[in-house]
């Protein structure tokens, strides 16, 4: 059984450093095994402890008392490993959950990135909008075809409307290039 443990403890060992999610399950399952185990090897090294003890009493034979020290040495040993065990495991698990959380913490920075790359972008398109929205306004102004407007008589309505456009985009070039959105 505790070979069997052991075996186990090591193939989940693997699994953790691989990144197997479905490790965490089988770690909770295992520990259980192994308190279980380990309720069911303690109280032995007492009633083992009470036999040796009470073979002097009883005038049991000296080899099988020596059998029962024997038995009394491995109960020791498994006892201690058990408890071994369940110490690994808290550790596996804690590993286990610092492996997820720094896995989880890439994929964070990496949508991060993503999010701050593409919040870039829509800056840009939005200054290229804005520049280009304010000859477009200028423009379908001065395309309406009123007869009523003081610029259309007059000599220098039209390059004014245009220097009036151009001037509006460099200035909003400028603001946002100063503004790092371009």
């Amino acid at each position: 059984m505790v070979s069997g443990l052991q075996n186990d403890i090591d193939e989940i060992e693997v699994q953790v450093f691989s990144g197997d999610p479905a490790v965490s399950r089988r770690i909770y399952e295992l520990s259980r095994e192994v308190i279980e185990f380990q309720r069911a090897t303690r109280p032995l090294l007492g009633m083992i402890d009470g036999f040796i003890a009470g073979s002097a009493k009883y005038g049991v034979d000296e080899e099988l008392e020596s059998y029962l020290r024997d038995v009394a040495d491995h109960a020791i040993t498994v006892v201690e490993r058990v408890g071994g065990f369940r110490q690994m495991l808290q550790d596996i698990l804690v590993v286990n959950s610092t492996l997820v959380g720094q896995a989880q913490n890439e994929e964070v920075r990496k949508i991060t990135e993503a999010s701050y790359a593409q919040s870039e972008e829509v800056k840009k398109i939005s200054a290229w909008a804005a520049i280009l929205f304010a000859p477009t306004l200028v423009g379908t102004i001065y395309g309406m075809n009123f007869d009523h407007m003081p610029e259309l008589h007059w000599a220098l309505g039209y390059p004014l409307a245009l220097v009036l456009m151009g001037l509006v985009c460099v200035t909003l070039y400028v603001v946002f290039k100063r503004r790092d959105w371009l």
